[in-house]
């Protein structure tokens, strides 16, 4: 029986990228619709689920993507919404990549790294970085910063990550490179998160802690996001410290994106989201 994946976009357009790592993960059909909200999904999910039954269910999955993180959670609330007990197939949330990239980021960093105890800056407070957070310390790491040029919107981030996921989060603010070097002052590792083509961690901030270990960035676009770094470092140390470019990132994302994918196949049970697809991420080789 062939594998058919259901994609739901918030985006007007059913993103490619998506499409096309699905097929490299040997899905044999995609239907794909655009345009996904909470309220007109039910259809298209009971069209996978009324299909085929008892162990049949396995061959038929839903991917949610979309650039706008928050309307893709409506949609996997909702997709939750319309199973029936057991009649129900295996879905993946990863709106705007920001589930896998978060977790290859914090696989990346702790292949062969003890985050037990450690200080984590992550410089950037979207999706991506709160993901990462939750993660690092999942793991153990003593302290975990999520810092924005605001250190007003900083607090309201990390009061939602309490309250949803029961997790302490200290806000920081990254308004200044001077700010950024004293944050990293006792920091043990480093996370560049913030938007493509903006140098948020200059190498005088980087340089002038004598704790740091380890620096990360997912940016690609020039100028990147860390002074310094280059795209395909992958653990490359430079005085003293190991860093890891977006490249390097951006290549084991597909990895964890991939075998998400493929993971899907194989109940009828799972959703993969925030909470789940670090797991995933745990069992590829990074």
């Amino acid at each position: 029986m062939k594998k058919l994946l259901l994609h739901l976009d918030t985006d007007p357009v059913p993103s490619a990228f998506d499409q096309a790592v699905a097929y490299d993960s040997d899905v044999d059909n995609i239907i794909a619709y655009g345009n996904a909200t909470r309220d007109n999904v039910t259809p298209h999910v009971h069209g996978m689920i009324f299909t085929r039954g008892g162990k049949k269910l396995k061959n038929s999955a839903i991917f949610i993507g979309g650039s706008n993180v928050a309307a893709s959670e409506l949609v996997g609330a909702a997709v939750k919404k319309a199973f029936f007990g057991p009649v129900r197939v295996s879905v993946m949330l990863d709106p705007n990549g920001s589930n896998t990239t978060a977790a290859a980021v914090a696989r990346k960093v702790m292949n062969g790294y003890d985050i037990t105890g450690k200080k984590v800056v992550i410089i950037g407070a979207g999706p991506v970085g709160q993901r990462s957070a939750l993660y690092f310390l999942k793991e153990g790491a003593g302290e975990v910063v999520i810092t924005s040029r605001s250190m007003a919107r900083a607090r309201v981030i990390t009061d939602q990550m309490k309250e949803a996921y029961g997790v302490n989060v200290t806000p920081g603010e990254s308004r200044s490179d001077e700010s950024v070097a004293k944050l990293l002052k006792d920091a043990h590792v480093a996370i560049a998160s913030g938007p493509a083509g903006v140098c948020i961690l200059p190498k005088s901030a980087w340089t002038s802690s004598s704790t740091l270990e380890v620096v990360a960035d997912v940016n690609a676009v020039p100028p990147l996001g860390v002074e310094g770094i280059e795209v395909m470092d992958n653990g490359t140390e430079k005085e003293g410290v190991s860093f890891y470019g977006a490249i390097a990132l951006g290549n084991f994302k597909m990895k964890v994106h991939r075998g998400a994918i493929s993971a899907l196949f194989d109940s009828n049970d799972q959703f993969l989201d925030e909470t789940t697809i670090y797991d995933i991420a745990c069992k590829v080789d990074a």
